[in-house]
């Protein structure tokens, strides 16, 4: 496994996914669900390794598909674009119609499918495809980017609000973008 496509995927990931709809909607079940908090992390676990296996194949067979020299475009431009788009602040609508239950299987389901539903087209599973289409190693990338959402997620589950009113959002969402933006430059440029 290439450490290096890991470690980028980990923490790209974790810090664009502070203060993301997945988290907020993680913040959510947590609140709705006090005592499942397995089932809300496994249920985040599961359907994170398919949204995100699913989004890097995208991502590894569409850059089969195109010239490398347009490919180097897209994704320099597409990392810019991502690291622009984590400036903006995400919210989490409808979480008053998250059914109600005490079944541990069932909140295991409820999680898995809408934190499989939330994370489409989400700037994290983009974020996997362009991982995807850039580096070889697609489960370094899959490996990476869903590490990088549990280690924000996990959290957010247990230490509920507490551990997203400490963080300064803002701020981490800025050096995500800044990343992104060098991400995207260094492709364009190497």
């Amino acid at each position: 496994m290439d450490f290096n496509s890991f470690l980028l995927a980990t923490s790209i990931v974790a810090l664009a996914e502070i203060g993301d709809k997945t988290q907020l909607l993680s913040l959510m079940l947590a609140s709705r669900y006090k005592d499942h908090h397995w089932g809300i992390i496994f249920g985040i676990l599961i359907a994170t390794l398919l949204n995100h296996a699913l989004a890097a194949w995208v991502g590894s067979a569409v850059s089969q598909w195109i010239n490398p020299e347009v490919m180097r475009w897209i994704l320099g431009v597409g990392f810019i674009a991502l690291g622009l788009w984590l400036l903006i602040p995400d919210k989490l609508d409808g979480d008053e119609n998250t059914p109600s239950t005490h079944s541990p299987w069932k909140i295991f389901t409820i999680t898995t499918s809408l934190f499989f539903m939330a994370e489409m087209g989400d700037k994290t599973q983009v974020a996997t495809v362009a991982l995807g289409a850039r580096y070889d190693d697609l489960l370094a990338v899959v490996a990476g980017t869903t590490l990088g959402m549990m280690l924000a997620n996990a959290p957010a589950v247990w230490l509920g609000k507490k551990f997203t009113k400490a963080l300064p959002i803002k701020w981490v969402h800025g050096v995500a973008s800044f990343l992104f933006i060098v991400m995207g430059i260094a492709t364009l440029v190497i």
